[in-house]
């Protein structure tokens, strides 16, 4: 994944600090933790930028999650039904399973999504930081 450093790839599949790539968002890495899935730290631990940068930021990140969820029941149903050929209840099941397995990861990409939207890659700041 370091080749990917200074993406914005690297950020939204990390979960790491939009700007330095270093400090992390959450607080809990582990987003099958439901009681944390979604518990942020307030400033990154490297550069301390502030993620929650006003209130009610990640109210946007709803509708990159409806993407997200629409991209997996697609993805779901290619597989699925094109694929394997299965019946089209049996991909609807699919469907709906995949998407509750998935939802605490749809959750956190939505929103490293979202905070990557506003927030850029900053080497130089990064350096000036640890001086």
């Amino acid at each position: 994944m370091e080749f990917f450093k200074g993406t914005k790839l690297y950020s939204i599949l990390t979960g790491t600090c939009p700007a330095c790539h270093e400090g992390e968002m959450y607080v809990e890495k582990n987003p099958f933790i439901f009681s944390k899935t979604l518990k942020m730290n307030d400033r990154c631990s490297n550069c301390n930028i502030k993620f929650k940068m006003e209130p009610s930021f990640f109210y946007g990140a709803m509708y990159v999650s409806y993407a997200v969820g629409v991209a997996v029941a697609v993805a779901t149903f290619v597989i699925v039904y094109l694929f394997l050929g299965l019946d089209r209840h049996i991909t609807f099941f699919a469907i709906i399973a995949m998407l509750a397995i998935l939802f605490p990861i749809i959750l956190r990409v939505s929103r490293n999504i979202w905070i990557n939207f506003f927030i850029h890659y900053d080497k130089k700041a990064i350096e000036k930081n640890r001086q």
